[in-house]
């Protein structure tokens, strides 16, 4: 397996960083284009699929009374949860001067956004009426449709579109000095884009002065919605009275495992990423090192979290709650149950020893093992609960369906598209903030 490249003795000058970041906007190589094909090809599955539904109906997809929430809401709970690590990334580890963020921030950036955005697709994917998905919007109007202040499922609407602007807001406004920096080397038509999108960056002082006092409250403002949002996602589940929902442990359980499985989709999306933009020497051994310590602390954190959820049921005496743990590694869907606790709980344990941290095909595996883990912890917990609730007469089952699996993979292409443009069209390492961890020059034997 091959094994990480420690950190260069000499490191590279300013020059050869802006050089080295332009240089991944210029004409695509063959692995990026066959990268971008495959998720172009996976969201045209996914958009075929979801004409058929809105065709046909809803009938498609493997809806069986009482599981109406099934894949369409397990894959959004998934997606919502993806950008967290990029927010923790970029504005806790900014706040908190963490120097191995640098080279890896910018990416996590875009992941957020574009996560947060593929997850907005599936309520009203799930509502099978599209043209009106406006109905969804929580304002008053003429059918007296006023909005349920008190219930969670608004709270979401909130939380989740304040998540998108400010993570929006963040990544563009980080954007700038880069952007100007590659205005500077391009030339023709690409030169008048990037300095429309540079808003006139000069890198004088006052705008410095300006740019650093923004970009530190609107990493403060971001900071809490990391804990905030998935905690809400979280209570739509626990104010709900179903077997193996109605937990005090939602919230920090939930956010644990939404930085995890960030974490999992961050190593996903840059150590191929890495290789195909020839950024290997920038982005080196000593972050992924750091990224697999932190998936290790949220893993373990998770880990801590299942065995209190079996705690739990066991001491509450309450035999639907009993049951429905029981059913998760022993019933219909124990193949679901046992991914989950497999992926989430064990594997991330490999990640104790350095020789796997920081060996990139030990890595890419176990990113994979923990994106499949947390779809699978979002399916267990919302079918197996939902399938066994407290009417026993109504207990039933569900099956995905191939509509199910075609917008599935539909989200990972559209989501894989999407990111995959923006790094070959704007910096994906901040060329800025890379260049302050280079040492100030000596008087004697500097490289600048």
């Amino acid at each position: 397996m091959a094994t990480l490249a420690p950190l260069p003795a000499i490191p590279p000058t300013h020059g050869d960083i802006t050089r080295d970041i332009v240089a991944t906007l210029e004409r695509p190589n063959r692995g990026y284009v066959l990268l971008l094909f495959g998720a172009i090809g996976l969201f045209l599955v996914g958009a075929i699929t979801f004409l058929i539904l809105v065709k046909d109906g809803l009938g498609h997809a493997g809806y069986n009374p009482p599981i109406f929430w099934s894949v369409y809401i397990t894959t959004f709970v998934f997606w919502i949860g993806i950008g967290h690590a990029g927010t923790l990334i970029s504005a806790i580890l900014f706040l908190f001067r963490s120097p191995w963020r640098t080279a890896v921030y910018r990416s996590t950036e875009a992941m957020t956004v574009f996560a947060v955005m593929t997850a907005g697709l599936f309520p009203i994917i799930h509502i099978g009426r599209e043209w009106v998905f406006y109905w969804l919007l929580p304002y008053p109007n003429e059918r007296f449709l006023w909005p349920n202040f008190k219930s969670p499922l608004l709270w979401d609407v909130f939380a989740i579109s304040t998540y998108l602007t400010v993570s929006t807001l963040f990544l563009c406004y980080g954007l700038m000095p880069d952007i100007a920096a590659v205005r500077d080397k391009m030339s023709g038509w690409r030169k008048l884009i990037y300095r429309w999108t540079s808003v006139g960056w000069q890198g004088t002082d006052n705008q410095w002065r300006h740019y650093s006092r923004a970009y530190l409250y609107l990493a403060a403002l971001a900071t809490p919605l990391v804990l905030s949002v998935h905690s809400v996602v979280s209570w739509d589940f626990a104010s709900a009275l179903v077997p193996a929902w109605h937990g005090t442990i939602f919230a920090p359980y939930f956010v644990a495992g939404a930085i995890y499985s960030g974490l999992g989709m961050v190593m996903t999306l840059i150590i191929p990423l890495r290789k195909v933009l020839k950024l290997e020497h920038i982005i080196t051994a000593y972050h992924f090192d750091n990224l697999s310590k932190l998936t290790l602390l949220t893993g373990s954190i998770l880990f801590y979290s299942y065995s209190m959820e079996y705690f739990i049921a066991w001491y509450s005496g309450n035999p639907f709650e009993q049951t429905t743990f029981w059913l998760r590694p022993f019933g219909p869907y124990w193949w679901a149950g046992w991914t989950m606790i497999t992926c989430n709980a064990f594997i991330s344990q490999l990640l104790w020893f350095k020789k796997i941290r920081v060996n990139i095909t030990a890595l890419f595996v176990i990113s994979i093992f923990i994106n499949l883990g947390m779809w699978f912890e979002r399916f267990v917990i919302i079918v197996s609960s939902l399938s066994n609730d407290f009417i026993p007469w109504a207990w039933d089952g569900m099956n995905p369906t191939w509509a199910d699996w075609g917008i599935l993979a539909g989200s990972f292409g559209w989501f894989g598209m999407w990111f995959l443009l923006f790094a070959k069209n704007f910096p994906i390492v901040a060329i800025q903030e890379l260049k302050e961890m280079i040492p100030m020059p000596r008087k004697r034997g500097g490289h600048h």
